[in-house]
């Protein structure tokens, strides 16, 4: 039962989490897949904890042992380097729980091991150490996708200002710097736990919120920590180590050939030169195969039918326009010409899918409070269509254990006088969707305050700062709940969980920008020609400047282009959430379809290429795959990821890659070859 536990756990972590693009941390697909794990919750609800009872329960001071926040540090730093790299890339950030909890565990179980054999160990690992851990470590790198570094800040810097040409003033920029970063981040990323701490009891136990996410990361701890479980994970590590050894000695073999401009692997015209130009090929990104494999189908087949749509068709046939709709003379990054309908366009779907899940989550907590307040009770529906379901009287047996540790109400360091009431909106429509909508919220920030100030009192910036006050508040306030939840499913203390959540957050303060730090000094970020364009920090800025000076900057046409498919990614939505299941899983996403538009399709041809694999392993071995799918992807990452540190060092220490590898036309090698015959 424990083995098949980790394993459903493993495989909710790769089907249930549908990953979006820099404008929402993360989008869940609660459909079947939701409907699976409530029932998988209740035949697990029956034993799990009977399996533990003859371990006792750690005071919330052993939870929080000194090893745990050592493996937490160095876990943060990995997982931030990994965070960073999508952020400044492509901006699709997966769920890495499933990583996280798989690394601590083999981390301290190593530590515990040697310590073991020398006679010294004082204190066993137990699961709720682990998801201490696993607080700790989402807390941290979790700002490196909060903060901004690939959106709302690093879209405030001259370098993205630039780009924009409108509201390009020093009123209306700020360039990073490493100190006021930290200082902003320490201030704005708080909030939001200090909030909702009075409100765990209220989420968790008497709304009985689902929070699907923390409830699957909770049934992979618990697994581990059984002896079927433990020797999975050992399996599941030995797995990550080898793709990930493969996944840093190819990295580190491309780097050699990369001493220019377009050279190297990553430049490689697999489907010809033509292709080429229009973004289509395989950059033999270990990365992004990986986020492939964890990735579900739809979202991967969503993003090659916006590559194609964009790339293959639209773009084209706008070039065609050129002279007629914008200006011939003008430089391919203006935005006054095809720039601007790539950018505004993909803007454009980004909020008519946001408008809809904005509108879906808060339709949702609007009814659930109506039906309790119908019903007077505490119960409120947790059923994905928001519909009530049955609630059991008698509690279960896990229920009660859980409750005597939970329920504990500890002082509280910090009260504030008013509770963000966005921050609990967005926690409670993320316990009955598992959808964080922070960057939703943080879009609106920068509407309404960028107005409010005006392009002549920096306006853009304002606004920028707001989305980012915005997103931290809301954002882990909603994270904080699904850490409460996965607690309160591992008997782990809410005081440990809470510790862990602000020491976590205050490394990820630290950690994030120094990592960002590294990249901003070594490698040129923000271009779009670069191997980090940062994609969305323009299209935030660009949001700005909307807000501030209204449409009047656009091209002919492209307005009406962007009400279009505004509505488009609008109706789409509604028409995938009022078909049944069995329908709406072949409908593409509309926002997972934006993504390629600004930034080509290459990175979807990765991502397809895992998406493949997985399917195929998991047709020849299901079972198989889903135990091991997530160690192979997250070794994956991992290990192309952590290359970009020893880069960046190689970068900074002026030693640069020895050979260029670049790619020719029959017609053009001709001229070269009789050029250096001259």
């Amino acid at each position: 039962m424990a083995t098949d536990a980790a394993a459903a756990a493993a495989a909710l972590a790769h089907d249930a989490d549908a990953v979006e693009s820099g404008n929402l941390l993360r989008r869940r697909n609660v459909g079947s897949n939701a409907d699976d794990a409530h029932a998988e919750e209740g035949e697990e609800e029956a034993s799990v904890e009977r399996a533990f009872l003859d371990k006792p329960v750690p005071t919330w001071t052993e939870q929080l042992t000194l090893r745990a926040f050592v493996v937490g540090f160095i876990l943060s730093i990995l997982f931030s380097v990994i965070v960073m790299k999508l952020n400044l890339t492509t901006g699709i950030i997966p769920s890495l729980n499933v990583s996280a909890s798989l690394l601590a565990f083999f981390l301290v179980r190593l530590w515990t091991s040697a310590i073991e054999r020398m006679g010294l160990l004082k204190q066993p690992f137990t699961r709720q150490e682990n998801t201490v851990i696993q607080t700790c470590v989402v807390s941290a790198y979790g700002i490196a996708f909060s903060g901004g570094f690939g959106s709302y800040l690093f879209a405030m810097s001259e370098t993205i200002a630039k780009q924009a040409t409108e509201a390009n003033d020093p009123m209306n920029i700020k360039n990073p710097q490493l100190g006021w970063i930290i200082c902003f981040l320490l201030l704005v990323s708080f909030v939001g736990l200090f909030a909702l701490v009075p409100m765990r009891k209220v989420m968790i136990v008497d709304y009985k919120l689902t929070y699907p996410s923390g409830t699957a990361t909770a049934y992979l701890i618990n697994g581990f920590h059984t002896p079927q479980g433990a020797e999975l994970a050992k399996k599941q590590v030995r797995t990550l180590g080898k793709y990930f050894s493969l996944s840093f000695v190819w990295a580190f073999f491309q780097w050699f050939y990369t001493a220019g401009d377009d050279c190297g692997f990553s430049s490689f015209p697999t489907l010809g030169l033509e292709a080429y130009k229009n973004r289509f090929y395989f950059d033999f990104s270990a990365t992004y195969v990986g986020v492939g494999m964890i990735c579900p189908y739809l979202v991967n087949v969503s993003l090659m039918l916006g590559g194609i749509l964009s790339w293959g068709v639209m773009w084209p046939l706008i070039s065609r326009k050129k002279g007629i709709w914008y200006s011939a003379s003008l430089p391919a990054s203006s935005l006054h010409g095809l720039q601007a309908y790539k950018v505004f366009i993909t803007i454009a779907v980004i909020l008519g899918d946001g408008l809809f899940n904005f509108l879906m989550v808060f339709g949702k907590t609007v009814i659930a409070f109506i039906d309790m307040y119908k019903k007077k009770s505490k119960s409120l529906p947790v059923s994905d269509n928001g519909t009530p379901v049955a609630t059991v009287e008698a509690e279960s047996f896990d229920d009660k254990r859980r409750k005597e540790l939970f329920l504990k109400w500890y002082y509280v360091l910090v009260a504030y006088i008013f509770a963000p009431t966005l921050a609990f909106c967005n926690a409670y429509g993320c316990g009955l969707t598992d959808w964080s909508l922070a960057s939703t919220y943080g879009k609106v920030g920068i509407f309404v305050f960028g107005t409010w100030a005006g392009a002549s009192h920096g306006g853009v910036l304002v606004g920028l700062a707001a989305c980012g006050v915005m997103m931290n508040i809301v954002g882990t306030a909603a994270d904080l709940m699904q850490d409460f939840k996965t607690g309160y499913m591992t008997l782990a203390s809410p005081r440990s969980m809470f510790v862990s959540q602000v020491i976590g957050t205050a490394m990820g303060c630290v950690v994030s920008p120094c990592v960002f730090w590294l990249f901003y000094k070594s490698f040129n970020i923000g271009a779009s020609d670069s191997a980090y364009p940062a994609p969305y920090t323009i299209m935030y800025r660009n949001m700005a400047i909307l807000g501030v000076d209204g449409f009047s900057v656009l091209p002919k046409h492209c307005l009406t282009l962007c009400y279009i498919f505004f509505a488009a990614a609008f109706a789409i939505n509604v028409i995938k959430d009022r078909l049944p299941k069995k329908v709406s899983k072949f409908i593409p996403i509309p926002m997972a379809m934006a993504i390629p538009f600004y930034l080509g399709p290459y990175f979807a041809i990765d991502m397809f290429i895992g998406s493949t694999i997985l399917f195929c392993w998991e047709w020849m071995n299901k079972a198989d795959a889903q135990a091991f799918a997530p160690a192979v992807a997250s070794g994956l990452m991992c290990g192309d990821g952590i290359w970009a540190l020893p880069q960046a060092v190689l970068s900074l220490a002026n030693v640069n890659p020895p050979i260029c590898m670049k790619f020719l036309s029959r017609a053009a090698n001709a001229k070269v070859d009789a050029f250096l015959g001259n």
